[in-house]
């Protein structure tokens, strides 16, 4: 399944029956699912129906959409209610010889009869334009997937040319660590000896010499966090193949990873591992921003 991004607009519409039906949805950045679509207020009753078909589609980010009823007009018959006017006109007439007034009905009084215009689309029964709506929505969500898709892919790319360059930094640590013992080794030889010419008395012990470079070397041994550091980039190489709804799980593993080469920089005592790990750690926040746009 290919990676999708949480970016994305998608629009549908349905018609029948004089009425048309436009769903609008566009998705944005956001740790969990959230969904906000305004619905004709004589049709909220809908408003849990639709979130549940949006959720199934839509595993993590910010839903905003909006659901519009237009009537379908084809002529300018169509556009007045003539059995509904025909039925206020007897009234009114009739309770006008009821009442003795005179009868003084025009084509303009029509349009001051209440709901002789076509236009309001409203139902009775809002399970009867149910089906419309949902048919509006599935269109909408096609189109959005596929935006998503087309971004997910982009994503997708960058995201493997990212962390395939931090697996690479990772990988330079290993022969840098190994040196950090000789190199104090030295180090420490290289002042004793420099105290012993100076004219300070003793002798240096080979043993206690190595005694110190041992512990030092078991102290700034990082081997156990390189070895954790390539199975998370395992474990991602993974992911990103398997695709899907993976922005938690990537999350997730960059921040173990910045775990382990944070604990690799504390560890090494050495100022290029720490130059590197500084730049390592500079890669893996800009990977992790770019996660946010994952779903």
């Amino acid at each position: 399944m290919s990676m999708m991004s949480m970016t994305g607009f998608g629009r549908g519409e349905a018609s029948a029956h004089g009425v048309k039906i436009v769903v609008e949805l566009g998705t944005v950045n956001r740790k969990q699912f959230d969904c906000n679509v305004s619905v004709p207020r004589e049709w909220g009753c809908l408003e849990a129906k639709l979130y549940a078909m949006i959720h199934a589609q839509v595993v993590r980010g910010y839903v905003k959409g909006a659901v519009m009823a237009t009537a379908v007009v084809e002529s300018a018959g169509d556009l007045l209610d003539m059995p509904r006017i025909s039925r206020q006109i007897e009234a009114v007439k009739a309770a006008a010889v009821r009442l003795g007034l005179p009868d003084d009905l025009g084509a303009s009084a029509l349009l001051r009869l209440p709901d002789v215009m076509r236009g309001n689309v409203g139902h009775d029964d809002p399970n009867a334009v149910w089906p419309l709506i949902e048919k509006a929505a599935h269109h909408a969500l096609l189109r959005l997937a596929e935006m998503r898709l087309t971004e997910g892919a982009v994503l997708e790319k960058d995201l493997r040319q990212r962390f395939d360059h931090l697996q690479k930094m990772s990988e330079q640590l290993a022969p840098l660590a190994a040196q950090v013992p000789r190199n104090y080794q030295r180090t420490l030889e290289k002042r004793l000896a420099e105290l012993l010419d100076q004219g300070r008395e003793g002798v240096v012990n080979p043993e206690l010499l190595a005694r110190e470079v041992a512990v030092f070397a078991d102290r700034c041994d990082v081997s156990e966090e390189l070895t954790r550091l390539a199975s998370h980039f395992a474990q991602v190489t993974k992911v990103l193949d398997e695709g899907g709804a993976c922005g938690r799980i990537l999350d997730f593993l960059c921040q173990e990873l910045f775990r382990e080469i944070n604990t690799t920089g504390s560890k090494a005592n050495d100022a290029e591992i720490t130059r590197r790990v500084v730049a390592f750690k500079a890669g893996l926040e800009a990977a992790r921003e770019q996660v946010q746009n994952v779903e």
